[in-house]
Formats: structure tokens, sequence, C-alpha cells
């Protein structure tokens, strides 16, 4: 029995998104506390958090998208005409951000708040633009001779701008309880105060995107209320409100390191859905990663390659995030 090469590369590249979600999910959600947050102080100990590893994190993106277009080129090249648009969007978001988190230190006084406003726009931006692609790629393609067939502007539709905000409450609900684990004092109570709203908030979120997606696609539907499918899949809700439970009540007794560790929980829940949901199909409705894979001989060539440097990248994340590892205070800073 041969290796399933299209398999093992479905697995690294749902393994670098899930990275990237997780590491650039928190410092996006930063940004967009910014708002709840008017005192330049508190500011500079939010993005002190995440001075050391924020570029870092942006490394399973690239990761991601240059896995999927050598393993797998044709949904590449349907899913960048697709979503050009947002995808370009995002890129601006982020660039914005990444040049505010550098600038902004550097600034005059009274030039700083434009740069506050370039990192609150470029974070919001890059959520909601990341959330929408999502939501379009759940409802799927249309795809004619292995070339999109859908028009520029399909990607907004009801469900995928529903999707964008409920990314931007995921992500500022992870930056919340970053922050929580990273800060003390003041800052510190008023990100406990916000968690609480925030969790609720996304449980509603992932209600109805729980709910909408099997009423909008039979398919999905069939997939998670067909027997035995549905008595295997229960845990996954069950676990969400699981999680939901411990995170609400680690912020209740001031945990510091539990509530992001549940909330964490939850985004990967959420995510395993998603993956129940539409697997195998790696382009929706209907072409799986079989069918989209690139010929054996370049993935196992790529593989070589991939196996080689994602230790590497997964051993500088760690050292990384261990090295600067405990509390950030006002008096410390890495700018």
């Amino acid at each position: 029995m041969g290796v399933d090469l299209a398999l093992i590369w479905a697995m690294i590249i749902v393994f670098g998104i899930m990275m990237y979600v997780v590491m650039d999910g928190f410092d996006l959600g930063i940004g967009m506390l910014f708002p709840f947050v008017k005192e330049e102080a508190k500011r500079d100990v939010m993005m002190n958090t995440v001075a050391p590893v924020w570029d870092g994190n942006e490394t399973w993106l690239v990761l991601g998208g240059a896995c999927l277009f050598g393993a797998f080129p044709l949904a590449y090249s349907v899913v960048l005409d697709a979503l050009s648009m947002p995808l370009l969007l995002m890129l601006i978001g982020l660039i914005f951000r990444g040049v505010a988190f550098e600038f902004r230190f550097k600034s005059k006084d009274h030039e700083r708040h434009l740069w506050d406003k370039a990192f609150i726009g470029g974070s919001l931006t890059a959520t909601i633009c990341q959330g929408m692609a999502l939501g379009a790629f759940i409802e799927g393609f249309p795809v004619v001779d292995r070339q999109y067939a859908g028009g520029p502007l399909d990607w907004i539709t009801p469900f995928s701008i529903f999707c964008g905000l409920a990314l931007i409450v995921a992500y500022t609900l992870l930056g919340c309880t970053w922050l929580i684990m990273k800060t003390e004092g003041s800052l510190q109570t008023q990100m406990r105060r916000l968690a609480t709203p925030l969790a609720w908030l996304l449980l509603v979120v992932i209600g109805a995107i729980s709910i909408w997606t099997p009423l909008a696609h039979s398919s999905i539907a069939q997939r998670w209320f067909s027997l035995p499918n549905f008595f295997w899949f229960m845990p996954v809700p069950i676990l969400v409100l699981l999680s939901l439970v411990m995170l609400l009540r680690a912020v209740k007794i001031d945990a510091h390191v539990t509530p992001f560790l549940f909330t964490l929980l939850l985004i990967f829940l959420g995510y395993s859905g998603l993956g129940i949901s539409l697997w195998p199909n790696i382009i929706p409705p209907s072409i799986s990663i079989w069918q989209a894979a690139a010929p054996p001989q370049s993935q196992g060539f790529m593989l070589v390659g991939a196996l080689f440097i994602i230790p590497f990248i997964l051993g500088y994340t760690a050292w990384s995030y261990y090295v600067f590892r405990g509390k950030v205070t006002h008096d410390q800073g890495y700018h």
C-alpha cells in the first residue's frame, strides 16, 4: 500500500493554517482591543507583549500558501482567482499593521495617534477579510474546465460577511485572554471584564454558523446529522460548551494562563468542526484533495524539504516564546 501524499500534504496545510490562526490571531486581536484602551502607557504594554513574536507568527501564513501552491496547484489557482480581492485587502491590512508596529514607538507624541489608527485599521481589515474569505470558501466555488467560473465579487455574501464579523469576535477574545496571561494590574483587570461578554458573544456566533451552514448546504447537514455520524461528531459541540464554561470559570477565579488555553481550545474546536463539514474537499463543494493534487513526484520532492524546514520553524517559534515568557510591564520594551 503506497503512501497517500495528498493526505499528508492536506494535514501539513491544515496544521500550518491552524498555527497561523492561533499565533497571528491574538496579535490581530490586540489591535482590535486598542479602541477599548485609551491610555498610551497601557497601549505600549499591549504592543510589547507581542513585539518579539508577531512577525514570526506570520511565517505560517507564508508556509500555508507555498504548500498549497506546490501540493495542490488547482486549489491554489481557483482560490486565488476567487478570493483575490479579500486576500489583497488582507495583505494591505497586514502591511499597515506591520508599519504601525515599527513606527509607533519611534514617532513623536502628537503623531502617535496616527499609527494607533493604522494599527487598529490594519488589524480590523486583515481580520474581516480573512473571515469573509473563509465564509466564501465554505460556500464553495464554481469550477469549469479546472478554472474558477464565478465573478470577482461573489465572495461578498451575507454568510461571508457574518463570518468576517465572527472572526473579529474570535480574534478579539484571543487577544483579550493573551493580555490576561501577559499583563498585570489595571490592564489585566480591564481585559478580565471584557473577556466574559466576548466569550458569550463567541458562543453565539459559533452557534449561528453551526446552524446556518447545514441549513444552506444539504451535504453538510447530511455529514453531521446522518447516523452514525451524529454520534461520532456529538463530542464537538459538547466540548465547545464545556470549554466555554471552563473559560468563564477561569476568568472568574482570576486565573492567568488557563483563559488563554481554553480560548485556544474553542478556536481549535471551531476549526475541527469546519474540517468535518468540508472534508475531503479542498475546493468546495465537490473537488477533493486527490482531484486537486499535484503529481506524486512533485509532492514527494516538496515533502523532503517540508520535513526539513518545519521542525526548524517549530523550534524557532518555541524558543522565541520561551525566551520572552512571563509578564510584561511598562518599564520593559523591545523597541
